[in-house]
């Protein structure tokens, strides 16, 4: 980012997300990756190699294709006016970000749940995770809200935030579609065990670094919000690798720890009984008034990874 949109592009993006959230009948860059990745995938699939190097380059080309799409328009649209093209610029990491939109799907259950329409809640709840919630009673819905809040804000917040800084949109754009790919292709079934490794293993790669930044910021909301903050640090630091994801332990430790709450252990995706540690052993079940709790210290970490972001980002150009 060049000049004006080193300091601009990145709050302006965050304060458009939590002005429009995600508006369903808006056109969509993440609706065109999902269909780009379903158009594309059989090609790939016939390809005459292992179907770990098929998936290897099938999510390469995907990646590297956004990034030169989003250059391209970018560079386009500067060629009209250097306006337009922070306007772009501003377009393209809002479609990023994710905050707002979190926040009020984890609302939504959690007034779903005080309201005691379970399976209202349940319904909301599948929406937003990969687990089967058809037997899950308020405290397993909480827990599962909590928990989806927690792992979302590194992905659908910070890691964007941190490649807008470090790269500009073009690169927010290329971890957005890595993030949908680990969504619609990392899957460990019979299907995507060796087609979707290399999804996956990209999306790990990526989010390594944002997801052990979002411990402090996530301890210094907590320090604000309910002094706090070392409990969850130390939280993380102790508890952080229980977890099957070499990343979402993090963020969880961090909330668990803030919150005083018990999170992750076994769930069922698809049938399939997945053993997982706990996070947090020692303190209580997650409660419903968690959850808001939760998306107060997202929405506040939020705001400390906006100015982190756009400090780095000016950090860089000045540099």
């Amino acid at each position: 980012m060049e000049g004006l949109s080193s300091w601009i592009v990145i709050p302006a993006a965050f304060a458009l997300d939590m002005l429009l959230g995600d508006p369903r009948r808006f056109p969509h860059p993440v609706r065109w990756m999902g269909r780009a990745i379903v158009t594309f995938e059989p090609g790939f699939r016939r390809l005459p190699v292992h179907p770990v190097l098929a998936g290897g380059g099938f999510a390469a080309a995907l990646v590297a294709g956004t990034w030169c799409v989003s250059t391209l328009l970018i560079d386009a649209s500067r060629g009209v006016q250097p306006l337009l093209a922070t306007a772009v610029e501003v377009a393209m990491v809002y479609f990023c970000l994710s905050v707002r939109s979190l926040n009020d799907a984890a609302m939504e259950i959690f007034t779903l749940l005080k309201c005691q329409r379970l399976e209202a809640a349940r319904d909301r709840l599948a929406l937003i995770v990969g687990r089967d919630v058809e037997r899950y009673q308020s405290h397993e819905m909480a827990r599962a809200a909590v928990e989806t809040v927690a792992e979302n804000f590194v992905d659908g917040v910070l890691s964007p935030l941190l490649f807008a800084a470090v790269g500009g949109a073009p690169l927010a754009m290329a971890f957005k579609m890595v993030s949908t790919l680990d969504s619609m292709v990392g899957y460990k079934n019979e299907r995507y065990l060796h087609f979707g490794k290399a999804s996956a293993r990209l999306d790990d790669v990526f989010n390594f670094v944002p997801a052990r930044v979002s411990v402090p910021l996530i301890a210094l909301a907590a320090q604000i919000l309910s002094r706090s903050g070392i409990r969850s640090l130390k939280t993380a630091w102790f508890e952080g690798r229980n977890h099957t994801s070499p990343n979402a332990g993090r963020p969880e430790a961090a909330f668990a720890g803030a919150l005083r709450v018990k999170l992750n252990g076994p769930n069922t995706y698809a049938g399939i009984l997945v053993t997982k540690p706990y996070i947090g052993l020692r303190f209580a079940d997650v409660r419903i008034e968690d959850i808001k709790k939760a998306c107060d210290l997202m929405m506040l970490g939020s705001l400390f990874g906006v100015g982190l972001a756009a400090a780095l980002a000016l950090g860089l150009v000045c540099g």
